[in-house]
């Protein structure tokens, strides 16, 4: 696996970005939801703005991408997506990392950069792999020991337990298991193996 690699329509990657030396992002609960609601609104080839100050957001019909997972920590997110439109990650991200940097630096009097460089990317090449990072990015905030994924707001976890609003399109995951308890068991057994997360995101970097 490369991390930047060429974007194929119908392929899953794994795409993740920080903030620029590893400053935190996300600072209030409000811009936790605001990201997420940039993921909502911004997919799509449409060209559209979003006001700092706008709420109960129209989701576009004509998506860009499939967002299969995601976790969002104070200082870098996690996501899983599905191309479905040529160039449809590259715009996604764009769009959803422009607006949200405008945001931020006007909400924070600030000006600059806000993420560190273009977004990564990993292409999930096989289906084990794609499990496998599910588990990863649903429990990522466990796994940083930040809070138990279950309860974590700003990751996709709960809607696969069945406990949340659904923004992703989780079929391509949750519909290989017998039920969603049968998909946390995996994840929470698969927690443990990343607990040395150095290891893991090394793996990464590497790779």
């Amino acid at each position: 696996m490369r991390r930047r690699n060429i974007i194929t329509i119908g392929e899953y990657y794994h795409i993740f970005n920080r903030g620029v030396e590893k400053r935190n992002i996300f600072h209030q609960q409000s811009d936790f939801k605001r990201f997420l609601e940039s993921m909502m609104y911004f997919n799509t080839k449409a060209p559209i703005e979003m006001k700092s100050d706008e709420k109960n957001l129209p989701i576009p019909d004509d998506r860009l991408v499939d967002i299969i997972a995601y976790c969002l920590n104070k200082n870098h997110f996690h996501l899983i997506l599905k191309e479905i439109k040529e160039g449809g990650i590259a715009t996604f991200m764009k769009k959803v990392c422009t607006g949200y940097a405008l945001y931020f630096n006007s909400k924070n009097e600030r000006s600059g950069v806000l993420f560190q460089g273009r977004f990564k990317s990993v292409h999930l090449s096989s289906n084990d792999l794609l499990l496998y990072v599910s588990a990863y990015v649903n429990c990522n905030s466990q796994i940083h020991s930040i809070e138990n994924a279950e309860d974590y707001p700003w990751c996709s976890f709960s809607e696969y337990l069945g406990l949340g609003k659904e923004k992703c399109q989780k079929n391509i995951i949750i519909d290989q298991f017998e039920n969603s308890e049968e998909y946390k068991t995996f994840c929470l057994e698969k927690v443990v193996g990343m607990q040395d997360r150095k290891r893991f995101e090394q793996f990464f970097v590497e790779n």
